[in-house]
């Protein structure tokens, strides 16, 4: 039997932000749609969220370096819950920016705590299942939060609620007896060797970024613009959150079994299925806009562990956790600008706008993926890597982060 004693408190402290997080990921975009905020800037708010995640992926580590893992969470929450007080009292676009980029950096300080946490007390008898344990406490928060919007109309009074979730996160993580990680020293590999390793890995990765944050960030804005109440919408943020966790157990099976760039090939062309799907039924059935919702997030989610595993595939083992800092920083970097781009395009072309920015990414992608198979053999199936399932942001923080964190087997007083 599994004892999550040594993880609890993590897995706890994380799923609470992440409530936190799922609920703030709907909620900004239907209160700046509200207040008539033009749709480009709302899509740089969104990206602001992912730049500051990619400053805190480069540096939080200096942090959990100096005040050790349990100190630094609290850090970490406590400045979530402190900037989500704040977004009470200033919604403007530039405020609400710069209060988003905060909550990037806590939240790429939070994960990598928990991850970098959960590393260290697991072996390899029960890695896959803390890990497995992790994705659904993160999962199932996030799917859960949007809900409350059904419940509570939207209004800057959430940004309260927010905050108490932050900062009922400190709590199993001040409580715990458990000592801090003793983690060693580690490596990484530069994006010039990653891309020449596999163009289609480096390739993918960046495209889940590019695609997977302008979806979740920018569809609140489409379906508001679309007559959606926010009952609605929250339902459907839900549904597609949960579509995108199903699905990664049957990927990663196909992922084990046939050539990786074929079903690349075959979940980028489901997904453009279900983007054309949702702007036909654009203004009918809720119930089948959900359901090419879940067609989309199904298929997208999948891309970084499909671009992780065509890059694994090529590096020798000893390589996969460097390689891992390489691939999620080039993930960071597509989904800073993801939302911008979809934004830009939104305010140029309207709602539909969206999915001409999501067809045409993955299009591109498409065609790149075909064009690398036409010119390099695939790498035997009993010579291939295992699929790491990951979510729309793939918990990969603490392997990145895994060369800055030196060696520390002290307590918290």
């Amino acid at each position: 039997m599994l004892r999550l004693a040594p993880i609890g408190p993590v897995l706890l402290g994380v799923g609470l932000a992440q409530v936190g997080l799922g609920l703030l990921g709907t909620l900004i975009p239907l209160l700046m749609l509200q207040q008539g905020v033009a749709t480009p800037l709302i899509g740089l708010v969104a990206s602001a969220y992912f730049i500051g995640f990619l400053a805190g992926s480069l540096t939080a580590a200096r942090i959990v370096n100096l005040v050790g893992h349990i100190r630094a969470f609290a850090v970490f929450a406590a400045a979530a819950a402190i900037t989500a007080q704040f977004m009470v009292f200033f919604t403007d676009p530039l405020t609400v920016s710069i209060t988003r980029l905060v909550m990037g950096y806590a939240s790429s300080g939070l994960f990598l705590v928990a991850e970098s946490w959960l590393n260290d007390r697991a072996d390899s008898t029960t890695r896959g299942r803390f890990f497995g344990a992790y994705q659904l406490a993160n999962w199932g928060a996030s799917a859960v939060a949007p809900l409350l919007l059904s419940v509570v109309a939207p209004s800057s009074v959430l940004f309260a609620a927010v905050g108490m979730t932050f900062a009922a996160s400190l709590l199993p993580m001040a409580l715990t007896q458990q000592a801090n990680p003793d983690l060693r020293e580690g490596s990484r590999l530069n994006l010039r060797r990653l891309f020449a390793v596999s163009p289609v890995g480096v390739v993918c990765c960046l495209a889940s970024g590019l695609l997977n944050s302008a979806f979740y960030a920018m569809m609140p804005v489409y379906l508001g613009s679309n007559g959606l109440n926010a009952v609605e919408i929250s339902a459907f943020a839900s549904t597609v959150l949960v579509a995108a966790l199903v699905v990664q157990y049957p990927i990663g099976m196909l992922a084990d079994r046939v050539e990786r760039r074929k079903l690349t090939l075959l979940v980028l062309c489901l997904a453009m299925g279900g983007a054309v799907g949702i702007v036909a039924v654009a203004g009918h059935s809720i119930f089948a806009i959900a359901g090419f919702g879940c067609l989309m997030a199904g298929t997208m989610s999948p891309l970084y562990g499909l671009g992780a595993g065509q890059t694994n595939d090529r590096l020798q083992r000893g390589e996969y956790v460097a390689a891992a800092g390489g691939l999620l920083f080039t993930w960071s970097v597509g989904a800073a600008i993801g939302p911008t781009l979809a934004g830009v395009l939104m305010g140029q072309l309207g709602p539909v706008g969206l999915f001409v920015y999501l067809i045409a990414a993955l299009a591109l992608l498409a065609g790149f993926v075909v064009l690398r198979m036409l010119n390099r053999a695939e790498v035997p199936m009993d010579q291939q890597s295992g699929f790491m399932p990951t979510g729309a942001a793939p918990p990969r923080l603490a392997e990145m982060a895994s060369h800055a964190i030196t060696k520390r087997g002290t307590k918290d007083d």
